[in-house]
């Protein structure tokens, strides 16, 4: 599990306490804040920290976790993200029933509503649990990826600092042919809005508006060229 965090605090500790020990699980701290990795890797025995020389941003501090995962399967979450108690091995489960999947996606538990995501009528596979759908895309708070599926599309782009990375990952997944499921009994809530301390608030607003605004242009410049 890869949870990239910038000044999370208990937030992030709220995650962890919600992902069963038995998983590892790599943080990669972007505010490099050496106190937290002592604290956390003391409390968590089954938690890496990384502290990047400078803040990475989303992508490439993904990139550097997942440089470091051995195993076939990995999942990405966000720090104001809390699992339940079979969140995992439902993910694991269908994993296996897939097999050839690139991107598995939970369903998302926003407050007390579950999002409704777009299916794609076109691929859908039957299993001994019903119908798994296939969707274009997945959120970017909780991503399931098959690591052998990605040796040639690569994983996230890191030109993009913060925002669009998982829409143009998603995208690039698809147009290889590759397939997205969602998975309907793999749950997950999502605290939206929650993934820093609450004093940087100000400061993380004005930086995600330039950063919107920034990824927004390159992501169309990327894939449907300045006269997009």
């Amino acid at each position: 599990i890869i949870i990239v965090s910038f000044k999370s605090g208990d937030i992030l500790e709220r995650c962890l306490d919600s992902i069963d020990s038995k998983y590892p699980i790599i943080v990669v701290e972007n505010s490099l804040d050496k106190n937290l990795k002592i604290k956390i890797e003391k409390k968590y025995q089954n938690v890496e920290c990384i502290l990047p020389e400078t803040n990475l941003g989303y992508g490439a501090a993904n990139n550097l976790g997942i440089k470091k995962v051995k195993t076939k399967y990995l999942l990405i979450l966000n720090p104001d993200t809390i699992l339940f108690e079979n969140t995992l091995e439902q993910l694991l489960y269908h994993a296996k029933k897939i097999e050839d999947f690139a991107i598995l996606g939970p369903k998302i538990l926003e407050g007390d509503k579950i999002e409704n995501e777009e299916i794609d009528k076109k691929n859908i596979i039957k299993t001994e649990d019903g119908i798994e759908k296939s969707i274009s895309y997945v959120k970017g708070f909780a991503i399931f990826i098959n690591k052998p599926q990605f040796e040639k599309i690569g994983f996230f782009d890191e030109n993009f600092f913060l925002y669009f990375e998982e829409i143009d990952l998603c995208k690039r997944v698809i147009q290889s042919g590759k397939k997205i499921f969602l998975i309907p009994k793999a749950i997950i809530k999502h605290v939206g809005g929650q993934s820093h301390i609450k004093s940087i608030n100000k400061s993380m607003e004005l930086s995600r508006n330039w950063h919107w605004m920034w990824s927004t242009f390159y992501y169309h410049k990327k894939h449907g060229g300045f006269l997009f």
